[in-house]
């Protein structure tokens, strides 16, 4: 058996995968429809819509396999989203890369597999949705072609997902958003023993450019911010404007001693950006949590320990000031 290969993007990919939300998520019948019309359509038993993570495939629509997720060493999906357009193997047992993996050798005794990537929003492979059989097939150029469209209603439902946990002023997670992907981060932080830090930011005086200038204005300073926000953390970290000027990020295998030189960095390059000389009364405080994956602590929890100490910064500040 050979085991699928790591993309060369897959840091970005992951974070695509992360970032829509979906991850561990109760079935709908928004994906369900389009696995039960490939059954039809293509007369196999089994559809799926795979998710591949980090360490698994998930499985956010199933028709006829039993099982919610399956080691990504053992898939047949991680191995489709290596390349765009569809992976077909006719026959398992005559492909060196499939004859004695798990799934072929027992049930469900995969002999046929068609898996066409479906994508997150900003294009990055993140899952397929694919065919299986128990008997070895061929598909006609024809049914690549309906596979593929089947593929891309998928993309399209993540795409309709994806906006309901989007902020629209600044493309960053809105409060929703956040909190799907923080839960999931979580959960994988505790499984893998691994540090994060939830880290809360309010933007300081920005009632005053909305008074000042105008809201269109306070809309502008909110855009830069979350752009410098984002050019600031990782790829891999979650970053997200929760509503009116409170954002948030968390950031997962590291602590609050390193996250404070991000945080450090972020503030220099705030004080010599144009955000600074457009609206120079504006400033921004933070409050930091570190999240321990011993412990029960939810998201809300670190929100509410971060909240209360950039309030204290806050409070710093002013006496400082």
């Amino acid at each position: 058996m050979q085991a699928p290969p790591t993309p060369v993007d897959e840091t970005q990919r992951l974070r695509s995968l992360i970032a829509l939300g979906v991850l561990d998520t109760m079935p709908e019948d928004r994906f369900d429809r389009i696995t039960r019309l490939a059954c039809r359509a293509f007369a196999v038993p089994m559809a799926l819509v795979s998710l591949v993570d980090r360490d698994r495939t998930w499985f956010k629509s199933k028709q006829g396999f039993d099982g919610c997720e399956s080691s990504r060493r053992t898939s047949f999906c991680g191995h489709a989203i290596l390349h765009e357009g569809p992976l077909v193997i006719a026959d398992t047992l005559l492909d060196p890369r499939f004859a004695d993996n798990p799934f072929v050798e027992n049930d469900p005794r995969v002999r046929f597999y068609a898996g066409q990537p479906v994508h997150g929003v900003d294009g990055m492979r993140v899952g397929t949705l694919c065919l299986i059989d128990q008997q070895p097939r061929q598909l006609l150029e024809g049914d690549l072609t309906l596979l593929t469209d089947l593929a891309g209603m998928i993309d399209r439902e993540f795409s309709l997902v994806a906006r309901a946990s989007t902020d629209e002023l600044t493309s960053l997670a809105n409060r929703r958003g956040f909190t799907e992907v923080a839960v999931h981060v979580l959960a994988l932080c505790k499984r893998m023993m691994q540090p994060a830090v939830a880290i809360g930011i309010d933007l300081d005086n920005f009632k005053s450019i909305n008074d000042t200038h105008g809201h269109e204005a306070g809309d502008d300073a909110l855009r830069l911010f979350s752009k410098l926000l984002f050019g600031n953390f990782r790829t891999s970290d979650v970053v997200a404007r929760l509503g009116g000027d409170e954002f948030a990020i968390l950031c997962s295998g590291t602590t609050s001693d390193r996250t404070a030189v991000s945080l450090e960095r972020l503030r220099a390059e705030f004080e010599a950006s144009t955000i600074v000389q457009k609206y120079p009364g504006l400033s921004w405080s933070a409050g930091i949590a570190d999240f321990d994956p011993a412990s029960d602590a939810t998201i809300e929890d670190l929100l509410r320990t971060a909240d209360a100490r950039m309030y204290d910064a806050k409070v710093a500040s002013k006496h400082r000031s």
